[in-house]
């Protein structure tokens, strides 16, 4: 095992990750039991509707405004909670038993429609579009299984007047206040620690989150299903305490308001939901009888100026104007994060190993246009493969079907023996497969170091509840950050990072995957004389001192002579050369190839030499 690298300085506060929201809570929870005696009856009576609410804007401000799908279904799932404990009242009765099986029956039920939601929403290669558009069905199918339940679920007219709990209304305030409270704190750990910044790595570049390894589909899937639950668990509160549920409250009209209320607030920030919900729902119960017409008239106008001027809403505007008008304070005394090296894995020697990359007969069409045709060649650990030919060749294409198997339209791709059939880009990761893109793909909101981290989730699974002191990382990754000065750099957010800098932190986060087999995609398009022969180097010591496989994709061959140990021609999706690098980079056939000569001519000048 590698020795630690010395301390970094990174920073994060050295108090408990628990204590901010912990003591916010207990003040909430203080404010709570003073206002359900102080306030009076009817706003107490609105506020306990605009708790619950809060607390479904907050399920939103998860799914939407962190992790980038924008749901309209968290209606839906309010709705059915609320219409299991209405059904058990009204056609059973009310019992503290029958209560609970009525919440639950509620959260299987959510937990089920939730299940189905992320099996046709987020397959692998699913738009997110696709997603907005189930979610926007679900509450409109779900209103009509309503309406037709005739006197069963209500019809249009909904259930009411049937016994619940029986609460004095000041304690279904302090009830509500402590739901809301406890949702918000546990989402601000969950947000804030080293698992939650995966929502923002989802939000910005999905296909790079998969390529690191992470089953994006299932991920969003489990936070669906976590939202659902609490929005179900919101809906039954609701209905137990103002004994009334009506379609409304499952529909889609009420699903775009929570949309519009997180908007409103700020989305992405946890407490402009909250401050968005409390402030329109509890407004629009004083205003909208006085104002009909005029008070829709105004969220919707707001909604639209905030949409276009304001997109980040109205929460991170004050907070920003807050930071600027008071200065700020030094904080207490900050923990550095060290980067270690990760354990070595043991790998079990073969007596004769096979070929870290193998191909046969790879294909890709697009109907009758022929992108590769017949691709067959093999890799080995400590071998650096340059694959070279003009643009159009297909280098790029073939480097897609290397690392997704459901990219080829026939052949086998084999990574050390192990077929990979039609797996995701994440399952090819676990074979060993890394693969950095022809345009560096970071996450520009996310620090190095919070990237680094993603890279390192399969590996080394982070904490959903803190963040961590020490990041491992394998020693070619550390070599990189070490060489590039990007290891003095922790907290810089990758969208200040320079162009060099940025391809360097994409290949330290896919050398952080630990693969056998890695794909590099012109990564030197962009980079200086200086950087270009910096990453270069790079390349050489991880095929040399650490066995890696490298398949290098790459147009300019003083650069391929310099660092390749074999070189394979691709012109019009075949191979017309494979072999050492004298031999071919000297070649009259790379010659024709790169003059723009047909693959026929070229073929007779090489057969002519």
């Amino acid at each position: 095992m590698a020795d630690p690298v010395s301390t970094l300085p990174l920073r994060v506060p050295a108090a408990p990750p628990w204590r901010a929201p912990l003591v916010v809570g207990v003040v909430a929870l203080a404010v709570l039991a003073v206002g359900s005696v102080v306030l009076p009856t009817f706003l107490v009576n609105n506020l306990i509707r605009s708790f619950l609410y809060a607390a479904l804007a907050l399920t939103v401000d998860l799914l939407w405004g962190y992790t980038g799908i924008l749901t309209f279904g968290q209606s839906a799932f309010f709705g059915i909670g609320a219409y299991a404990a209405g059904l058990v009242f009204v056609h059973a009765g009310y019992s503290p038993l029958l209560a609970a099986g009525a919440l639950a029956a509620g959260l299987a039920a959510a937990w089920l429609v939730a299940r189905a939601i992320g099996w046709l929403a987020f397959y692998h290669g699913a738009s997110p579009l696709y997603a907005s558009v189930v979610t926007l069905v679900l509450p409109i199918v779900l209103v009509q299984a309503i309406y037709s339940g005739g006197e069963f679920t209500g019809s249009s007219s909904g259930l009411s007047g049937f016994d619940s709990i029986d609460l004095p209304l000041e304690a279904w305030f302090f009830i509500a206040g402590t739901f809301l409270t406890a949702v918000a704190v546990v989402a601000w750990l969950f947000v804030r620690s080293d698992a939650g910044r995966l929502l923002v790595a989802i939000r910005e570049n999905e296909s790079r989150c998969e390529y690191l390894g992470i089953d994006v589909s299932r991920y969003k899937a489990r936070l669906m299903e976590t939202c659902a639950l609490v929005a179900a668990f919101a809906g039954f509160l609701f209905a137990c305490v103002q004994m009334v549920v009506a379609p409304e409250y499952a529909g889609f009209v009420f699903g775009t308001e929570l949309v519009i209320w997180v908007a409103l607030g700020g989305r992405g920030s946890l407490l402009g939901p909250i401050v968005g919900a409390l402030l329109i729902d509890t407004g629009s119960a004083y205003l909208s009888g006085d104002l009909p017409y005029i008070w829709m008239l105004l969220i919707g106008t707001a909604f639209v100026v905030v949409i276009v001027a304001m997109p980040r809403g109205l929460a991170p505007l004050v907070a920003d104007g807050v930071r600027r008008a008071i200065p700020r304070r030094r904080g207490p005394a900050a923990v550095p994060v060290t980067f270690v090296a990760a354990p070595a894995r043991e790998r079990a020697e073969d007596s004769k190993p096979a070929p870290a990359l193998s191909l046969r007969g790879v294909h890709k069409h697009f109907g009758s246009l022929k992108v590769l045709d017949g691709i067959s060649f093999d890799a080995h650990a400590g071998e650096l493969l340059s694959l070279i030919g003009p643009n159009g060749a297909g280098k790029s294409t073939l480097m897609r079907c290397i690392a997704d198997g459901a990219q080829r339209s026939g052949g086998t791709v084999e990574i050390g023996g192990a077929d990979i059939r039609h797996l995701a880009p994440y399952d090819c990761v676990a074979l060993g497969v890394g693969r950095k893109f022809q345009t560096a793909t970071v996450f520009d909101s996310l620090s190095v170091a919070d990237a680094l981290r993603i890279a390192r989730y399969r590996a080394a699974p982070p904490s959903k509840w803190k963040r961590a002191s020490a990041l491992e990382l394998p020693q070619p990754a550390l070599d990189v950050l070490r060489l590039t000065g990007l290891d003095r750099i922790p907290e810089q957010p990758c969208r200040y990072l320079s162009h060099g800098q940025k391809q360097a932190l994409e290949l330290a986060m896919v050398l952080a995957l630990e693969p056998r087999t890695v794909l590099l995609d012109e990564p030197t398009a962009g980079l200086t004389k200086q950087e270009r022969t910096q990453i270069g180097s790079i390349f050489v010591s991880l095929a040399t001192r650490y066995r890696m496989c490298l398949l290098l994709v790459e147009h300019d061959l003083d650069f391929v002579r310099q660092i390749s140990s074999r070189i394979v021609v691709l012109h019009q999706g075949r191979i017309v050369m494979d072999g050492g690098v004298d031999d071919v980079v000297n070649s009259d056939l790379v010659r024709a190839v790169y003059a723009g000569e047909s693959h026929t001519g070229a073929a007779n000048a090489e057969g002519g030499a």
